[in-house]
């Protein structure tokens, strides 16, 4: 029997199942190979200042970083691109390459170097479910190392300052859009009709960047713009994840309904009830009656023996 395996990662909103790009591949990835995973958002304790997520536990192994997980998974027979050819292997390793190089460094941009993106949505999401004092630690440390892998592979010379390489960040991330969304065409998933593990990083990367409630974002404009890759992303939601969050509460209408339908059948069980009762009492009283006549004694419809003897006694004295 296969260990069970367990995923933290960064919990869900926005209508999606985690906020976190690697956390979304992952589970995404999880759900079209058909592996069990039980998924734990994690608390973020004093040790998530130096661990990674996503993370994979499985028996004694612990898997961190998309990719790596991806290959785990894979060894343990769960396998999404089973059915591709080394073409589209090769054009899967490329796309990806793609969104890691242009999309990428616009997403963290969009989420954590943004001024108006990260204190009005960014920093308070994580701020929240960090508890004391790390809800002080951990917005500001992401924002950090964001800012310093967008620099790291973006602020080649002459560009140094992160206002210098926004342009380039976009033009580049918008292009690499348009490109994704002319391969996906008029389909459901990038290879045929089943997704693959390029579907689960496009989904990864482009999910939170069309769900959240951004109040500054020219890439989110741009990306609702391309009507066939948000089709994408809602029906992996809608197919893969929609069991996932729960069903929103009735209408008031219905619930006064069906709390006028289970009054009406309590009404019911009542008075069927009663009907019981009374149907019992009318059968014991019958069978009194039987009991009294086959004992050969007085029956309420005759007159007693007593008084027949006493009539004709009465007379005679007369």
């Amino acid at each position: 029997m296969a260990a069970a395996m367990e995923l933290r990662c960064w919990g869900g909103d926005w209508g999606l199942p985690s906020v976190h790009t690697e956390s979304l591949i992952v589970l995404a990835y999880a759900k079209f190979s058909g592996a069990t995973v039980s998924v734990s958002p994690i608390d973020w304790t004093w040790k998530t200042l130096t661990a990674t997520v996503p993370e994979l536990l499985c028996g004694d192994s612990a898997v961190t970083e998309p990719t790596q997980i991806l290959n785990f998974l894979r060894k343990q027979r769960f396998n999404a691109d089973f059915e591709l050819s080394a073409r589209q292997g090769a054009d899967t390793m490329a796309y990806i390459a793609l969104l890691e190089e242009k999309l990428r460094p616009a997403v963290l941009h969009t989420f954590w170097v943004d001024a108006e993106n990260y204190a009005n949505l960014t920093r308070p999401w994580f701020a929240s479910r960090s508890p004391f004092p790390l809800n002080f630690i951990v917005p500001g440390r992401s924002a950090n190392t964001a800012l310093s892998r967008i620099l790291l592979t973006k602020g080649e010379a002459p560009l140094h300052r992160i206002t210098e390489v926004e342009g380039k960040i976009y033009s580049d991330a918008k292009e690499c859009l348009n490109l994704l969304a002319y391969r996906l065409g008029t389909g459901n998933y990038f290879f045929g009709n089943s997704p693959t593990s390029l579907d689960a990083f496009v989904f990864g990367f482009i999910a939170p960047l069309y769900k959240a409630g951004l109040p500054s974002s020219p890439l989110q404009s741009h990306l609702k713009q391309l009507e066939n890759i948000t089709r994408f992303c809602d029906n992996i939601l809608t197919v893969f994840f929609s069991s996932d969050h729960p069903s929103p509460p009735p209408p008031v209408q219905e619930t006064m309904d069906a709390n006028l339908q289970k009054l009406t059948q309590l009404v019911n069980k009542e008075s069927n009830l009663i009907e019981k009762v009374l149907l019992l009492s009318f059968y014991l009283l019958c069978m009194g009656s039987w009991v009294h006549v086959a004992d050969g004694r007085q029956s309420p419809q005759q007159p007693s023996a007593q008084t027949s003897q006493t009539g004709p006694q009465t007379q005679s004295g007369k």
